[in-house]
């Protein structure tokens, strides 16, 4: 009983593996079926094999199972009973055992359940497919060889199915049984552990509340009253350790609001407040917050905001605020010299969707290939030798990708260590007005934030203003920084007195508390809105809260607040809060407004906005200009190497200056793709005009290949994809041109690459040689083929063949003819050729020669186009004078 009692305690325990619970339950019923049919056997007199059988298995079953779950090898044990059920058991049973007119072509169901729940992976579909295949096998020997079969009387018959069919029931029922109440204690824990959750993510949200306020409340007053000092003429000293105090409180409140907001996302209780705004107010205002930073470091700081931006969008402006301002100040922070540029623009989608595109990029140290995986890290700061000098704790940028995400958007990052990044962050939002933000800079322009000789921005003698908090110090503090608008300023420390004074004097402004005792601020705001005989019915009601977070937005929107502010509040938010909200008649501006913004803020024109999608190519892929420039491909040449020194493809070397330099004595020749280094400088500088690039290279199976160099370098970037054409030449630049289509389509680089690849295989290229002497010493022909044609005075046809370069035909005669050879074999191949453009690629060529084999392709084939391209000098000394190719793209 005791040994009953602990495989039952073992079965039931949760706590322990599924697997070997599951390993003990089904040996165990295995072995109380088959004890059943055992003793049914011996009783009806079943063939002394299929007894001796299941003898063997009732003893070694269990031996099987308590070896394995000692040494912990369940798989191991599930494994050999499964083959030893399919391969011997079963087989053993069904021919001893009456056949088909017995009771085993039951337990070939037991044993497809047994198998199913036993085995793992991969080999619970071949141990089951094993199990079908030898009950085939068994059926059909039963049919044709019946001598084979163990045959049954009626009486056997009967009682041996039916005692298959107790057994195999009884299995059956304790397994789904067992796997439902398996279910139903899940589910119940599950239960259990959502509403520990649920009261562990109120605890942790009370917590959070809590430390927010009672951190934040300290850091109100130092921050407040240090302000003050700033503001009166006192010493240098006095003023300087006055600014080192505001600058370490505010990298206080920094990191709280960063570790604050990290918390929240780990725990999934970040939840965004979705609200109409006005975009061109959010620009303002990121762009007046962070300007003078720039300008204190000496930085450009350049605003470039496309003028179709929708002028109110619905989503959380806070967070967005937070995404913007977090990446700017990065910028800032890590760039000692230059510019720092922040862009705006709109992409519509469907219906009433647009997806903003925020650009910020900087002249900083930029960030090593090797740390790019490691940006979005917390806690990780990537090169900490370079910037072990500059505040932060590497918080902001994981949860800036944290908020994107939950929004719905992306961010990607582009860099090129010591020259700069550039951050592109998209974010999917609602519209709510479709008219653009218009192009009337002046409402860009901000006050100077300067505190060296502050100055307030209005006067307002005339207005009247109620502070309602029941902290002291907080009432001292707003009370001061406000004292030079000459504002009139009553106080109120608590609900109560707050409804008291309402009924005795009007207010224009009444800044409220959030968490007071007895009454809190917005029980105290309705008792305002509804108080009989009181004067501030329609009086301006601000929050203040220590209380951070978007969802208070909502919160006090929905309670009639006209405005929220969070602590620790400055005296530039206050003063802005009552510009705001006063009567314009009652202020008086104060005169002194500097502008920061007006030479920086440039709205970006139709010319002046980046495409969505770029291709770029290389010099070899000999294309000609008028359609690099019809399709905006931008070229990276590659180099040309002598005795003479290093010159760039087309630009500073020809094809025919190489071809007569190849000739002297002792020249070299070697051709090379551009550097990892120069790719990134291309890269970077194309990414100042696009958001992403495709760049077809040239095939990865030909000798200097551009591919993994491009590849190599394109790892610095998040937007740029780069291409393995499989193709040289001409075939490289009809793919390009292609690629330039799509993206005027508005496909995205996902969507060209995959169109491309379908492409590739319908690209015909082959071109002919005078000779192999070039390809030989370029190494794209063995020297032992090279010598044996050119011996033979050939004239060879190579082509491509999944990205390799191959010889497709050998010409005998004379130049011309095999031209002619060469062009007629080609025809016939072109009658399936898209019509639209033909490329001939040739290198060495007299204009007569051209003139012939234009005229003799004209003759043969009826192209829309055909484009007589020089090749590069890359392509030339590679293939050698009187070469000439034909692309084109198959249909």
């Amino acid at each position: 009983m005791r040994l009953i009692k602990r495989i039952i305690n073992i079965i039931q325990d949760p706590k322990r593996d599924f697997e070997e619970r599951l390993f003990l339950l089904l040996p165990i019923l295995t072995e109380m079926a088959m004890l059943l049919v055992f003793i049914g056997d011996i009783y009806i007199g079943e063939h002394i094999l299929e007894i001796a059988t299941l003898g063997v298995a009732l003893i070694l079953d269990p031996v099987i199972v308590y070896i394995c779950l000692k040494w912990h090898k369940v798989q191991i044990g599930s494994k050999i009973i499964s083959v030893l059920v399919v391969f011997i058991i079963m087989p053993i049973v069904f021919f001893f055992g009456g056949g088909p007119d017995g009771g085993g072509i039951l337990w070939i169901t037991y044993s497809a359940i047994f198998v199913g729940l036993l085995v793992k992976g991969r080999l619970r579909m071949v141990v089951l497919t094993a199990l079908f295949v030898c009950a085939v096998i068994d059926y059909a020997l039963a049919w044709y060889f019946p001598q084979l079969v163990f045959g049954h009387d009626r009486e056997m018959y009967y009682i041996d199915s039916l005692l298959s069919v107790i057994a195999v029931g009884i299995f059956s029922y304790s397994m789904v049984r067992f796997q439902i109440g398996l279910y139903w204690t899940e589910n119940e824990r599950v239960k259990k552990e959502s509403r520990r959750a649920e009261r562990l993510n109120a605890s942790q949200n009370a917590f959070f509340a809590n430390m927010s306020h009672e951190i934040r409340t300290p850091i109100n007053t130092i921050l407040g009253l240090n302000e003050m000092i700033l503001r009166e003429d006192v010493s240098d000293e006095v003023r300087e350790d006055a600014e080192n105090i505001q600058a370490s409180g505010r990298l206080l409140l920094t990191l709280i609001n960063d570790i604050l907001d990290l918390s929240k996302l780990e725990s999934g209780q970040m939840k965004l407040v979705s609200g109409e705004y006005q975009t061109g107010s959010m620009i303002k205002e990121i762009a007046s917050m962070l300007a003078p930073k720039a300008k204190e470091k000496g930085l450009e700081f350049a605003v470039n905001v496309s003028p179709d931006v929708p002028a109110a969008l619905f989503g959380d402006e806070i967070r967005i605020r937070q995404i913007l301002i977090n990446v700017l100040n990065n910028a800032i922070k890590y760039t000692d010299k230059g510019r720092i540029s922040f862009s705006v623009r709109a992409e519509e989608g469907e219906e009433d969707r647009v997806s903003l595109f925020f650009t910020v990029s900087d002249t900083g140290g930029g960030i090593k290939k090797e740390d790019m995986p490691y940006l979005f890290s917390a806690f990780k700061r990537v090169d900490e030798n370079r910037v072990h000098h500059i505040e932060g704790t590497g918080l902001g940028l994981s949860i800036v990708k944290q908020l994107t995400d939950i929004m719905g958007g992306r961010i990607t990052v582009d860099s090129v260590y010591t020259k700069g990044s550039t951050f592109v962050i998209e974010i999917p939002q609602r519209i709510a007005d479709k008219s653009g933000i218009g192009t009337d800079i002046s409402d860009l322009k901000t006050h100077n934030t300067s505190r060296a000789g502050y100055r307030s921005r209005f006067e307002a003698p005339k207005a009247r203003v109620l502070i309602v908090d029941d902290n002291e110090t907080n009432l001292l503090v707003e009370r001061k920084l406000l004292r030079n608008t000459k504002m009139l300023i009553d106080e109120a420390k608590s609900g109560k007195e707050a409804l008291a004074k309402t009924l005795e004097t009007s207010y224009q402004i009444i800044l409220m508390d959030h968490l007071m005792p007895e009454m809190d601020g917005i029980e105290c705001e309705k008792e305002i809105r509804m108080q009989k005989g009181g004067l501030n019915k329609a009086a301006k009601i601000v929050a203040l809260t220590a209380n951070a977070g978007g969802d208070h937005k909502k919160l006090f929107e929905e309670a009639g607040f006209d405005g929220y502010l969070t602590k620790p509040v400055s005296g530039e938010a206050l003063e802005n809060e009552a510009y705001r909200l006063l009567p314009k008649e009652l202020i008086t501006m104060d005169g002194g407004e500097g502008d920061v913004l007006s030479d920086t803020v440039k709205w970006m024109h139709a010319h002046e906005r980046k495409k969505p999608v770029m291709i770029t190519t290389e010099s070899v892929a000999d294309l000609p200009e008028e359609l690099t420039e019809q399709y905006g491909i931008e070229v990276i040449s590659h180099k040309v190497l002598t005795a003479e020194g290093c010159f760039l493809d087309g630009k500073e070397i020809d094809a025919r200056g190489l071809h007569t330099y190849m000739r002297s004595e002792n020249s070299s020749v070697e051709t090379k793709p551009p550097t990892t280094a120069e790719y990134e400088e291309f890269f970077a500088e194309m990414l100042t005009k696009a958001e992403f690039i495709v760049h077809i290279a040239l095939s990865n199976g030909v000798k200097h290949s551009s591919f993994p160099t491009a590849m190599e370098a394109a790892s610095s970037f998040d937007n740029v994809f780069v291409f393995d054409s499989g193709h040289l030449s001409s075939g490289q630049g009809l793919l390009a041109v292609e690629a330039a289509k799509l993206a005027l389509e508005g496909c995205s680089p996902k969507e060209i690459q995959q169109r491309l690849r379908k492409l590739i295989p319908k690209i015909h290229m082959e071109f002919i040689v005078d000779n192999l002497e070039y390809l030989t010493r370029s190494g794209e022909v063995k020297p032992f083929v090279g010598r044996f044609l050119n011996s033979l005075m050939t004239h060879p046809v190579m082509t491509l063949k999944k990205g390799r370069m191959r010889l497709s035909g050998i010409y005998f005669g004379a130049r011309e003819v095999s031209w002619e050879t060469f062009l007629s074999h080609e025809a016939g191949k072109m009658k399936h050729a898209d019509k639209g453009a033909l490329f001939i690629t040739y290198t060495g060529m007299e204009q007569e020669e051209l003139r012939r084999i234009r005229e003799m392709v004209t003759a043969k084939a009826g192209f829309e186009r055909v484009y007589m391209v020089q090749a590069s000098p890359s392509i030339s000394a590679n293939c050698g004078p009187k070469t000439f190719g034909i692309v084109y793209r198959g249909r």
